[in-house]
């Protein structure tokens, strides 16, 4: 009867003092955004090659990756910037003709840093002999402090719906309990395919044509703050 009555004891003293931490809070989600012009582009390539000689077609695939990073040199693109992505030789049977073909493939990310040049370097390329675009990625070197100053905007929104809605209830903010974030970076969709080869055709008949939209990059950053209620 006696343990009993102790661990009665335990019981209600743990749930009183449990009540004496218990703070009235608050909990908002505040959201920051940053629009910015980038000012870098990343531009992933493939060269593809076939014929009926794994030799033949390695080494005509190789020349013409050769001659994409001989280009991006010349338009001074240091060799950091240039990147293969994966190299592919593949053997084919095809069964109309009943004979084996091979296939060839590299890609390569090349990272532009001077976007003025992007019409003359996509032309470039394609005259190299690249015969795929498969993505344009538009990116920032100041991303980190666009970063910054998204979350800074989306702490100043938490607490702003922090006051609004304690000033209903006639009651204030106190300092801020717990913190916690989530954020991304959404770049502008890129040019496709298809454009990108219209645009190629048109240059090729002398017509001045534009190439690309670079839009903005949105930066985003979501924090959830607890704050206290007075």
């Amino acid at each position: 009867m006696k343990k009993i009555a102790l661990i009665a004891l335990f019981i209600a003293t743990f749930a009183g003092v449990n009540a004496q931490e218990t703070v009235p809070s608050i909990s908002v989600v505040g959201e920051g955004t940053v629009k910015i012009v980038p000012d870098q582009v990343l531009i992933k390539v493939r060269v593809e090659s076939e014929g009926k000689s794994a030799e033949s077609v390695k080494t005509e695939n190789d020349l013409a990756i050769g001659k994409v990073i001989k280009y991006a040199k010349s338009l001074k693109i240091s060799e950091k910037d240039i990147k293969t992505e994966y190299v592919n030789l593949n053997k084919n049977y095809d069964y109309q003709t009943k004979q084996y073909k091979y296939a060839a493939n590299q890609s390569m990310s090349i990272l532009l840093k001077d976007l003025s040049k992007y019409a003359e370097f996509t032309q470039g390329l394609l005259n190299a002999g690249i015969n795929r675009i498969d993505g344009v990625t538009f990116k920032s070197t100041d991303i980190d402090k666009h970063n910054a100053n998204a979350r800074m905007k989306a702490v100043k929104d938490a607490k702003t719906k922090a006051m609004e809605y304690a000033s209903v209830l006639n009651q204030s903010v106190g300092k801020a309990i717990n913190i916690s974030e989530t954020g991304s970076v959404t770049p502008p969709q890129p040019i496709y395919r298809m454009e990108m080869m219209k645009a190629s055709d048109s240059m090729e008949q002398g017509e001045a044509m534009e190439t690309i939209a670079i839009g903005e990059m949105v930066v985003k950053a979501k924090i959830n703050i607890v704050f206290e209620l007075k």
